[in-house]
């Protein structure tokens, strides 16, 4: 039981270090670039902890599929089987995600060719005066 304390103690401390990092990485980076990866990174480490709060601790894990309508089979299946529901949050949050990625990722590339630059501070005082002017 103390191996798997320190396993599960392990996993949330580096989950938690993780998010640290990626929100650091977000707030004070300077590069656009790396402003994106360090949100790709908070949103892998997110899907990862939806996937560990679903998790259940029971062998052998099935999957929530009834194939023949029986008391005993009901009830296998509500003590084996996996809960759907954080792997379906997941699966639509990493499309959403890489979504938005694209997006944020597109307008990089167009501050990049307008301003020549990836640099936070540049683009923000370019676009700022560009508002200002019109």
């Amino acid at each position: 039981m103390s191996e798997d304390v320190f396993t599960w103690s392990l996993i949330l401390i580096m989950l938690f270090t993780n998010t640290l990092l990626s929100i650091y990485g977000i707030v004070y980076r300077r590069s656009l670039t790396k402003k994106l990866i360090a949100l790709t990174i908070l949103s892998d480490t997110a899907n990862v902890l939806f996937i560990l709060i679903g998790f259940r601790f029971v062998q052998p894990a099935v999957p929530p599929v009834l194939t023949e309508l029986s008391l005993e089979n009901l009830e296998y299946l509500k003590q084996h089987a996996v809960d759907p529901l954080p792997q379906a949050l997941v699966l639509t949050g990493i499309v959403i995600s890489m979504a938005v990625n694209a997006l944020i990722a597109f307008g990089i590339i167009q501050a990049y060719r307008i301003t020549g630059s990836t640099d936070a501070r540049i683009v923000v005082k370019h676009f700022g005066e560009e508002v200002k002017g019109e």
